[in-house]
């Protein structure tokens, strides 16, 4: 266990937080809740309550510390957005408390802080100065607050007239230039189109290399894995899990998928940390290492296989009516292994046992980076038309998915799923994350680097 952080280390801490919003049924509830319960102290009756708790947010308490980088996960309502605005102080809490070091500055809802009758122009400056800005400094940074959103002429024009990503490209580009020291962002990027996605998470980037806090809220796994040195898993208002992304993002996932008669009783499994849902080693850590010499150094021309290479990360969907067995990887030849040579082709198979009557039925395979990051993967049916159509009870398939090796030195994870469609519903019908580990060695004094081989050439010439 590490030791305490000291108050000047820390950029956000929360104290016990909790969130209860009153719920009316008819808008002339909220009338009688504010009129009667105060005649009705007057006159010495019970109070009558016109309004039902909500409570978003439960208490909620964890230390962030200056320069970390916080994913948040969790289903839609859980309590993630309340957080944030928490945190930011555009909401009170019930209960509890949150200090925060620095200037903040903050992507919430679309368009939040926005006046929409003002042009693109006077809301920058408006927005700038609650962030903390001198009109001095907001001027200075206005070319390149505007180069940024690049929306041209309608800078001038009211923000009521914009799209929606419009309004998102503005509210970044405001954001991202006050050189805040705490960075909040809530899904609004999913708004933009691809290009201004990649611009703001470059960044993203940049602003938490210059040492500043970032606290990120999505339902994309490969960002929080991406950007975040540690993540949160909250369900229904309740802070379930902290702890590295690739794990929080597996017991997330594992949550989402989660069969309704067995929810709670996963759910019950992640709040108390149980250990079969996923092992709490770094990744790194997750399996034996082969040699202990540097990957790049490693040259084999014969794959084989190490009984040792076992990965401890594997997370299990909870069968919907079918299980998977058996997930390997053969040479072309039929053997098993699991150290691949880049550039060579493999199998990777495994057997489906069906417990219950199944349609429009296609399997998946998926290969990652040990710290998540999907590289790519397949299925078994290009469209839902191509799907096995009927599986009775009963039946196993066995699958095999054939792949070039077309990835640099190190260790790789594969997944293996199914979907499909019973008793009316679907989706996956059985799920394996982590379910192999394989090894990666070159082949010969290649110049390829990072993660993929794309089998590059160089010619230089005078």
């Amino acid at each position: 266990m590490g030791l305490p952080m000291s108050f000047d280390e820390i950029a956000i801490k929360v104290e016990g937080v909790s969130k209860r919003f009153e719920l009316f049924n008819l808008p002339s509830d909220q009338l009688k809740q504010f009129i009667l319960p105060k005649l009705q102290r007057m006159a010495g009756v019970d109070q009558k309550v016109y309004f039902r708790e909500f409570w978003a947010l439960r208490d909620i308490s964890i230390d962030i510390k200056k320069g970390e980088s916080i994913g948040i996960v969790g289903r839609n309502g859980s309590g993630k957005s309340s957080l944030l605005e928490i945190i930011t102080g555009t909401l009170s809490p019930t209960t509890g408390v949150v200090t925060t070091q620095g200037r903040i500055a903050a992507l919430l809802e679309l368009g939040s802080g926005f006046n929409y009758d003002f042009t693109g122009r006077e809301n920058v400056f408006m927005n700038a100065a609650i962030l903390g800005l001198s009109m001095k400094e907001v001027t200075e940074r206005f070319d390149d607050i505007a180069a940024f959103a690049d929306i041209g002429a309608f800078m001038e024009q009211p923000v009521k007239t914009y799209s929606s990503g419009m309004v998102v490209r503005l509210a970044f580009a405001v954001a991202i230039n006050v050189n805040p020291d705490i960075l909040i962002i809530d899904e609004a990027l999913s708004v933009g189109d691809e290009l201004f996605q990649r611009k703001c998470f470059s960044r993203i980037e940049a602003i938490h290399s210059s040492g500043a806090t970032l606290l990120f809220v999505s339902h994309s796994t490969n960002a929080i894995i991406e950007l975040c040195d540690r993540a949160v898993l909250i369900d229904a208002g309740e802070m379930l899990a902290v702890g590295t992304p690739k794990q929080i993002v597996g017991r997330y996932q594992k949550l989402l998928y989660a069969p309704a008669d067995k929810f709670e009783y996963i759910r019950e499994q992640i709040r108390h940390g149980d250990e079969s849902l996923t092992n709490t080693l770094a990744p790194t850590e997750n399996v034996q290492h082969v040699q202990s010499g540097p990957l790049e150094d490693l040259q084999v021309t014969q794959e084989n296989y190490d009984p040792n290479l076992m990965p401890s990360s594997t997370i299990e969907y909870e069968s919907s009516g079918a299980l998977i067995e058996a997930p390997t990887v053969f040479t072309l030849a039929g053997e098993r292994a699991n150290i691949l040579v880049r550039g060579k082709n493999y199998f990777f198979t495994f057997t489906v046992k069906f417990n219950k009557c199944a349609s429009y039925v296609s399997f998946g395979m998926l290969l990652k980076t040990v710290s998540g990051v999907e590289l790519g993967g397949g299925r078994s049916a290009k469209s839902r038309q191509q799907r096995l159509m009927n599986i009775n009870a009963g039946e196993c398939y066995r699958v095999k998915f054939r792949f070039r090796c077309a990835l640099n030195p190190g260790l790789y994870f594969l997944n293996a799923g199914v979907v499909g469609v019973i008793d009316g519903v679907e989706g996956y019908l059985h799920r394996v994350l982590d379910t192999v580990c394989i090894r990666v060695t070159a082949n010969s004094d290649e110049f390829s680097n990072g993660t993929v081989d794309f089998d590059m050439m160089c010619e230089v010439s005078k």
